[in-house]
This record gives C-alpha cells, sequence and structure tokens, in this order.
C-alpha cells in the first residue's frame, strides 16, 4: 500500500471522513458521506488488521452516473453508512488518479462476476486480497439484486465465522491474477501480411447499418480509426479509409456527438449512435480529434467541421489554465442529459414556430422523443440545406442551452490524457494551419512539464495547479514522450526534444521489464497486490503500445546514433509482442496497429532544407498530405540530425525522404514527395 505521511500522522482511530483534502475531485465528492472514507494508504490496512475487519473498496470517477446514484442511495444513507462503518475499513479510490489500483481489482471483479464497470465494489482481507467483488448494488432488494445491507451482512457473517474460507479464496484470486499478469510471448518479427490480416479481421466486424464495431452500447472505436487511416496510406489497404470514414461520418452525425458545442460522449447506449451516455471523456476526444483531423487532411470536408468544433469544445469547455480537465459529468443535478436533451415546445420557445419546425426536421427532435420522457438528442443526419440559416439557429439553441444548468466538470489534469491532447492539437494544427492549436498544445506540455514532473519523476495528475501524490504510469510516460516529439517536429524547437529523451530514459528504466525484452509494466506496482500490465488497447491505447510510438519517434529523432539504435531494438522486441493480439483479437490493438503499420513501411523519416527566406509552402503541404505516423521535420542544414549535411538545392527548398536508414536523393516538388510516401 503506498503511504501518505499526512494520512499516517493522523490518528488511526480518528472516525470521520478523510476526503476533503484530496487531489482527486471524485474522492471530494464523497467528503461530505457519512461513509468514514479513507484514501488508499498503509494507514488504512493496519486499522483494518488492528480491528480485525475486511476492507471495503469502491472505485469509481466523477463523471460516472451510477457512481453518483450508489453514493446517493447508499453512501448518504445513514443506516448503511453506520453499518460500512462499523463493519469495515472503507476505502475510495478514483480510478483515473489509480489506474494501477483500479486495473488489478477490476480483474479480480471479472474473474468472479464474469463482468465489470463503475462503480466497482470490493471486500478484500487487511492483506489487500480481494475475496468478494460485484458492481453497482441498490440500498435495497430491486429486480433479483440483493441489497447493499445484505450484502454487507452476509459479508461479515462469513468473516467472522468462516475465515479460513475467505483467507483461502481470497489467496487463490491473488495467485489467478498474478498468473495472469505474465507477459505476452515474444512472437515473430511483423511484416505487411500479419497486419493486413488483422485489418480484414477488423473490417468484417464493421456495423454494416451503422457503422462502427459491435452492438449496444457502443463504443467509438478512438484508437482504430488512425489505424485504419494509416492502413490504407501505408498498407495499401483501401478499404480501410473507407470503414474509418463511414464510423466517423456516423459518430458525427450522431447524438454521441454534441451537434451545439461539439465534444463526444464516452458512448452510445444503442447501436445507432442515437442516445450518449452524456459523460464526455477528455481522452476520448483527444483521440478522435487526432483521428478526424487525419481524416480532414484527406479532403473529407465533415470531418474538418469536426475536428474543428472538437479542439474548440477542448478550449472552450476543458482547459483549466495549466492543462485539459478530465472529464464532464454524465448527469446535471442529479438527473442524466438535462443540458443536452430538448422537446419540441423548448425549440418554439427559443427559435419561433418557423425555425423551431426547420430545426426538429433536421436535428431529429420528435412528439415521442428519441431519449426519455419525450426529449430527444440532437441529431444532424444530413446537411442542412441552409447553411445561414443553420449557423443562427445552432448559435441560439447554443445560447439558450448555456442558461441552463451545466454538468460538472472534473478539473484534475491527468498527465496520459493530456499528452494524448498534445499530440492530436499539434499534429493537427501543423497539417490543417492552424497555429493555433499548436500554442495551446504548447501550453498544455509546458503546464505538464512545470508541475508534474518532479525531480524526474512524472506524476499521474494535479488539481488546481497543485501536483498530486501518484506517480506517473507507463502510459503517462509513453504519451508525454510522443507528445513532446511531436511539438519538436511541428515547431523546431529542440528543447520539447531535450525535455523528451530524458523521460524515454526514465520510461524504460522504471517500466521495461529486465527479464523480458519487449514486455513492460504499467506502473510502480510499490505496495499493492501485483504490478499491473495489460497490453490490450482499450478506450484508450496500452501503456506498452504507447511506449512503441515513444521509442519509435525517439529512435528517429534522438541526436545519439547509439540511442537510436537502442531505441529501435527495444520497439522491434515490443512490438514482436502484439503478435498475439494482432491474431486474435485485433480490434483491441488499434494504437498497436498504427505503430506497426508506421515501424513496417520503414519508418518512413522526411526531412525538409530550408533556405533563409524558406515561405515554408513545402513543408506545408507535406504535412498535410503525409501518412500518418511519417516522421517530419523541417529547418536549415544542420539544425537537426536528420538534416545533416543536407540543405535545399539550387536556392530552393527540398526534401530528403528516409525508409530506415536509407534515404533518397532530394526532391524539389512536395507532390513527388507525398508520392513517394504512398
Amino acid at each position: 500500500m503506498e503511504v501518505s505521511d499526512m494520512e499516517d500522522q493522523r490518528s488511526a482511530d480518528s472516525p470521520r471522513n478523510r476526503l476533503g483534502e484530496s487531489s482527486s475531485p471524485y474522492l471530494r465528492q464523497h467528503a461530505a458521506n457519512p461513509v468514514h472514507w479513507r484514501e488508499w494508504t498503509d494507514g488504512a490496512f493496519d486499522e483494518a488488521r488492528r480491528r480485525d475487519v475486511p476492507v471495503l473498496l469502491s472505485v469509481g470517477y466523477a463523471a460516472c452516473h451510477w457512481c453518483h446514484v450508489m453514493a446517493h442511495e447508499t453512501f448518504e444513507n445513514e443506516q448503511l453508512a453506520a453499518q460500512m462503518n462499523r463493519d469495515f475499513v472503507c476505502i475510495k479510490v478514483d480510478r483515473e488518479e489509480r489506474p494501477d489500483i483500479d486495473a488489478i481489482y477490476m480483474a479480480a471483479t471479472v474473474a468472479m462476476t464474469g463482468q465489470g464497470g463503475w462503480p466497482m465494489t470490493c471486500f478484500l482481507t487487511p492483506d489487500a486480497d480481494p475475496f468478494y467483488c460485484g458492481t453497482y448494488y441498490p440500498p435495497a432488494p430491486r429486480q433479483g439484486q440483493p441489497g447493499f445491507g445484505e450484502v454487507m451482512d452476509a459479508i461479515t457473517r462469513t468473516w467472522e465465522q468462516r475465515r479460513d474460507e475467505v483467507t483461502v479464496a481470497g489467496a487463490k484470486i491473488a495467485d489467478h491474477l498474478r498468473a495472469n499478469s505474465e507477459s505476452l510471448p515474444a512472437g515473430p518479427a511483423l511484416d505487411g501480411q500479419l497486419l493486413a490480416d488483422a485489418i480484414r479481421s477488423v473490417l468484417a466486424d464493421e456495423d454494416p447499418r451503422s457503422s462502427g464495431f459491435g452492438g449496444a452500447p457502443k463504443f467509438p472505436p478512438t484508437a482504430l480509426l488512425e489505424a485504419l487511416l494509416r492502413a490504407d496510406e501505408l498498407g495499401g489497404l483501401g478499404a480501410a479509409a473507407e470503414t474509418a470514414t463511414r464510423t466517423a461520418h456516423a459518430m458525427a452525425r450522431g447524438g454521441i456527438y454534441d451537434q451545439l458545442a461539439g465534444g463526444f460522449a464516452r458512448y452510445a447506449v444503442d447501436s445507432d449512435w442515437v442516445v450518449p451516455h452524456f459523460e464526455k471523456m477528455l481522452y476520448d476526444n483527444a483521440l478522435l480529434l487526432r483521428a478526424y483531423a487525419h481524416l480532414a487532411r484527406r479532403g473529407d470536408a465533415t470531418a474538418a467541421r469536426i475536428a474543428d468544433e472538437t479542439a474548440a469544445f477542448l478550449d472552450e469547455q476543458l482547459w483549466t489554465g495549466t492543462g485539459f480537465a478530465s472529464s464532464l459529468d454524465a448527469d446535471t443535478e442529479g438527473v442524466e442529459g438535462l443540458t443536452y436533451v430538448w422537446r419540441p415546445a423548448e425549440l418554439v420557445d427559443v427559435l419561433g414556430a418557423a425555425d423551431a419546425a426547420w430545426a426538429a426536421q433536421l436535428f431529429t427532435v420528435t412528439d415521442h422523443g428519441t431519449f426519455e420522457q419525450g426529449a430527444s438528442t440532437l441529431q444532424l443526419l444530413r446537411d442542412p440545406d441552409d447553411p445561414i440559416r443553420y449557423a443562427s439557429v445552432r448559435a441560439r439553441l447554443r445560447r439558450a442551452r448555456d442558461t441552463r444548468p451545466q454538468p460538472d466538470r472534473d478539473d484534475k489534469v491527468v498527465t496520459a490524457w493530456n499528452a494524448m491532447a498534445v499530440t492530436a492539437l499539434a499534429e493537427g494544427g501543423a497539417a490543417l494551419g492552424r497555429p493555433e492549436w499548436v500554442r495551446r498544445a504548447a501550453d498544455c506540455a509546458r503546464g505538464l512539464l512545470e508541475v508534474h514532473l518532479v525531480d524526474g519523476d512524472l506524476h499521474r495528475s494535479s488539481l488546481d495547479g497543485r501536483v498530486a501524490v501518484p506517480l506517473g504510469g507507463l502510459d503517462d510516460y509513453a504519451a508525454l514522450v510522443t507528445a513532446l516529439l511531436t511539438l519538436h517536429q511541428v515547431t523546431g524547437r529542440t528543447e520539447w526534444r531535450d525535455d523528451a529523451l530524458p523521460l524515454v530514459e526514465r520510461m524504460i528504466e522504471v517500466f521495461a521489464d529486465p527479464e523480458a525484452e519487449g514486455a513492460w509494466y504499467d506502473a510502480h506496482g510499490e505496495g499493492l497486490l501485483l504490478r499491473p500490465r495489460d497490453p490490450v488497447d482499450g478506450a484508450t491505447p496500452s501503456g506498452a503500445s504507447l511506449a512503441a510510438e515513444a521509442l519509435l519517434l525517439a529512435s528517429a529523432l534522438t541526436p545519439v546514433i547509439e540511442d537510436a539504435a537502442r531505441y529501435t531494438d527495444l520497439l522491434d522486441a515490443t512490438l514482436s509482442r502484439s503478435g498475439l493480439i494482432l491474431a486474435k483479437a485485433p480490434r483491441s490493438a488499434g494504437h498497436w496497429l498504427s505503430v506497426a503499420f508506421a515501424r513496417v513501411a520503414g519508418p518512413l523519416q522526411v526531412a525538409i532544407a530550408q533556405t533563409d527566406d524558406s515561405p515554408g509552402t513545402m513543408a506545408a503541404t507535406i504535412r498535410r498530405g503525409a501518412p500518418g505516423g511519417v516522421v517530419v521535420v523541417a529547418g536549415q542544414r544542420d539544425s537537426l540530425p536528420l538534416l545533416a549535411d543536407r540543405g535545399p538545392v539550387d536556392g530552393a527548398d527540398a526534401a530528403y525522404v528516409c525508409r530506415g536508414t536509407v534515404c533518397d536523393l532530394p526532391v524539389g516538388d512536395a507532390n513527388a514527395v507525398l508520392a513517394s510516401l504512398r
């Protein structure tokens, strides 16, 4: 268990809720509960041993609808809280601040119940072994589900009367989790055939009616969209880009996308993208911005609009001054979707009868409703026939909606998610000619370095400009390396590279498995039941696949030749361990596929040698048209390693294209460069 000095200085006998000073807004939401919540510390488990009671672990996050429901129904219930306080030591964890703890006990929950989700409720021994796990429990029996009081009664009786069974069960589950945390076996080097087979498997799973993958609930395939675009550009698989485009358009037109203010919800509860689960997460919007900006570079007007609106959403609704906030809540004043849904009469009140009728048809606002109680989410199933009228209607609806109660915002700044936003804004801004995006990316990256990097160690999060205690995981290090090296590419400023490379070394030192080359741990793991690692890409890319991307860029951009070779070897060893996922579960390997396509293609690097008075036209054209995953730098002769001994030709900018360690002759025509990259 990780020790907090402040926490352990307090008396273990102090019978009060201790979340008021937490660095997590989610934990602060529970500070007024009558439950004597504690944070995850050694002191909490010491108290459980001293009192000889189990630990009740509750894990959730600020934007979670059912977390709020259980909080109001159960944790604010004086009788149930008294039972919790009497029979357990109660620990609250923010899964976003402590993904390591969440990963361990979610694996236990899935192992015991066959499914998982949040809120997650686990009962542990004082040695942190889980022996009974579940998710949401109602306060009283409901629809065949036991009430939480009954569950706690049963746990307490078992603990008191059949302790040996509890101990054995907890130990078995712990052993099972440790066995499943072994690294994936190393496989053969990746090749085009393996990647093509993986993409074909993904394409076969496309929803033929509504696009996307899977049924209800339907999640945006965030990392997979970028992989599908690269499969076309670097692998010649045109059907992949067609699938990505269909899915991107379907999501953009559905209720999962905020048609008035931009930004995507976490998922749709139906299979047609109509009704969102209304929480908006930074990580979804950062990853989707990267994919939509990439699609926009290919000339897709819808994608260009969505990229622009999503970037505006990040800036207007999530920017905190030092970084981007983690999420907007699913609920407003305890009601899911209250801020966002509309009824026909409400349109009339805002727009007048004529414009309301037009808007209702355009946005699919019906008398029966598409959501609950006659309300509708806004969709945009076709382009408006009158763009000027559309702009006016949209602006008036947005102003009216802004006067409604608004969802709470989790202002916690998470390193990995902010780094993903930096990469998307910098990459997209440079390619689409949006310098303000690049400036905001630089602001965010600077904030992460100034606040989250302490004495060489990266921390997971901060709140109100103050760094939190939990250390960063593999995903935090790797995503930030990629973000900084992306800024280095698009700005030409070497300080971004110089900040990134020590983080690469620290990432390898802390998280690379010394006994299995190419395998990685996701977290530090001190004091935990096990050291978690999961190479599968989920709602966010896995730490290992993010590490692969970081190594890919570092190998191309480091000025030290020996380091480039070392990073390349580790990259290849890392990618070799993704083979099983690519072969068996390619839909869960979106980011792996993106990195693998870039690696198998060369990797490709373009160095643009510019004249002293270069207008930057060649660089801008290449940035806009280059396939995803291609490293592009521009500057004067000898200003960067890729420009060593490479200068303009005949007084004009010239581009040098390299595939791995083999480089072509300089080319003065940007379009010819782009043709050679595909």
